[in-house]
């Protein structure tokens, strides 16, 4: 019980956590602008994400431009790129996989079929939480590491945005959740490892009457196909006339 309690609360975790990843891939504001410009025609506040840079103009304007050139993207951003979505796609598997490998769930097999999805799902989980870590981390390096650079123009300084903190809390979700996944199937287990799933009481009661019936009619069968010579315990003189 303790451990079926466990899976659906790593299940939550995971599913908290591909949902996060999967906002933060699209959100638009993974560095922001440090600075605020007092000209009314200059920027007050800049945004740059993994596919669209988005400008909030002092007169109250907002556009945003989209990143079609991948390979004039920097090695971080094409890295993030990369990443993040092959995290959403390793997450969502790991959650169709965890959906089967649910101990409260009826669908999925027996007892070893739902511990290798179990496990199956918690490896996908944890990969998909590295994927999102790495990139976070690597972006977050590179924004601290052009900010502190003195070279830099104070306008071109940039800080971490929301999305890269959403981003952090959704890989340690993920983590979470597949630690959780892998954990509660390591343990041995006693006894037979597949196990038919039992129909409800009333219809095994019914089965099992009808066995019994099936049984008395055969052997009523079997009583009534007898000989009249084997049903015979004694002599007669008629047999010898």
């Amino acid at each position: 019980m303790a451990s079926t309690g466990m899976q659906i609360f790593g299940f939550v975790l995971a599913l908290l956590g591909i949902m996060g990843a999967m906002v933060a891939t699209l959100l638009p504001n993974w560095k922001v602008s440090a600075d605020v410009g007092s000209n009314i025609i200059t920027a007050i506040s800049q945004m740059q994400g993994l596919w669209m840079d988005c400008t909030w103009y002092s007169t109250g304007m907002f556009s945003c431009t989209l990143k079609y050139s991948v390979l004039s993207l920097p090695a971080y951003l094409q890295t993030a790129r990369t990443t993040m979505v092959l995290c959403c796609v390793l997450a969502a598997m790991g959650l169709c996989l965890a959906s089967l490998g649910l101990k409260c769930t009826r669908w999925g097999g027996g007892r070893r079929s739902k511990r290798h999805a179990a496990i199956a799902s918690g490896g996908c989980f944890v990969t998909a939480g590295f994927l999102c870590l790495v990139p976070a981390s690597w972006f977050t390096n590179e924004v601290i590491t052009n900010f502190l650079d003195s070279t830099v123009p104070e306008s071109n300084k940039f800080e971490p945005g929301g999305a890269v903190y959403v981003a952090f809390v959704s890989a340690g979700f993920l983590l979470m959740g597949g630690s959780i996944f892998c954990m509660s199937c390591s343990g041995k287990r006693h006894g037979p490892q597949d196990l038919v799933l039992l129909p409800p009481p009333d219809k095994l009661l019914l089965q099992q009457q009808q066995q019994q019936l099936l049984q008395q009619q055969e052997l009523q069968h079997q009583y009534c196909s007898l000989s009249p010579l084997d049903n015979k315990t004694g002599y007669s003189l008629q047999d010898y006339v």
